[in-house]
């Protein structure tokens, strides 16, 4: 047996060991990695100078707290103006009800002298000129209140057109207001009260450290034993004390092998494939992201 082989066939059997560290009473750990929290990038929605960055890093911050404020200066006098136009549209629908009510009741004042009329004709105390007459101002009256009516709709669509520029400019000012989509920490702030951000810029980083993450490698023969949701032990150095430890559950299991990380030196440790394996933890705040860790299966 040449001396690859016989390395490889040390390797092998460390791996098995390792893995059978929770049965044996060596205390070594199976698998080897770091911490990795969910991180969000918060960014404006919209362009503008900073009012507000009311965040320090290090600081904790609750889902929906308002991080920053964008000037919110031009669309509150775009939305003044669209006030005014709505007040003016309003005032001329007001006007065209008020003359469709002088217009029936016209109508109504008239109705009545027909009726007299009529009454008038059983008798021949009047012609049936006076109340073809009659008739036909009703007649003219009514095509004005339905003129009128084209005229308010027409009115009225502008008034739609003016709310749906409101409600847009609504929605821009809410997104001047930047707020926290998780409960979380901010881990780095990329911008300060006073300077100029536009859309997409990134203003804070939040990371999510109350349930954290250990990514771990583990050869094919430790793969078998392993299963979404079993749980395991994660523990993290404690200076001369040694170790602390914390309950683990395992999320997630490659079902694709890759090579060692380059963090392993060894040309031997290099060419092994191993899977990663993803474990939640809950945080009680020793851990941080980028912190190394170590899995008892």
């Amino acid at each position: 047996m040449n001396h690859t082989i016989m390395k490889n066939w040390l390797l092998l059997l460390t791996t098995t060991v390792l893995f059978n560290g929770c049965k044996n009473s060596s205390g070594e750990a199976d698998a080897f990695g770091t911490f990795e929290a969910t991180e969000v990038l918060v960014s404006s929605e919209t362009n503008g100078r900073i009012l507000k960055l009311n965040v320090s890093e290090g600081s904790e911050i609750e889902k929906g707290t308002e991080i920053a404020l964008i000037d919110t200066t031009l669309f509150h006098l775009q939305k003044d103006e669209i006030n005014a136009g709505m007040k003016g549209v309003r005032t001329r629908i007001a006007t065209i009800d008020a003359q469709n009510e002088i217009l029936n009741q016209q109508i109504v004042n008239l109705n009545v002298n027909i009726d007299r009329i009529k009454n008038m004709l059983k008798n021949d105390a009047a012609t049936q000129k006076q109340y073809d007459d009659l008739t036909g101002q009703v007649a003219v009256l009514q095509k004005q209140i339905a003129a009128n009516n084209i005229q308010k709709s027409s009115v009225k669509a502008e008034l739609s057109v003016f709310e749906s520029k409101k409600a847009t400019l609504n929605e821009q000012l809410m997104r001047c207001r930047v707020s926290s989509p998780i409960n979380g920490t901010i881990i780095e702030k990329y911008a300060e009260a006073g300077e100029i951000t536009v859309s997409g810029k990134p203003l804070a980083k939040i990371a999510d450290l109350s349930l954290i993450k250990l990514k771990v490698y583990v050869s094919g023969a430790q793969l078998g034993h392993l299963k979404i949701s079993e749980e395991c032990t994660v523990r993290i150095d404690d200076g001369k004390k040694g170790y602390r430890s914390f309950p683990g559950t395992i999320s997630y299991i490659s079902g694709k092998a890759e090579f060692t990380p380059k963090i392993i030196q060894t040309k031997e440790e290099r060419i092994t494939l191993v899977y990663a394996v993803t474990i939640d933890v809950k945080n009680d705040g020793s851990m941080k992201s980028g912190m190394p860790g170590e899995a008892i299966f």
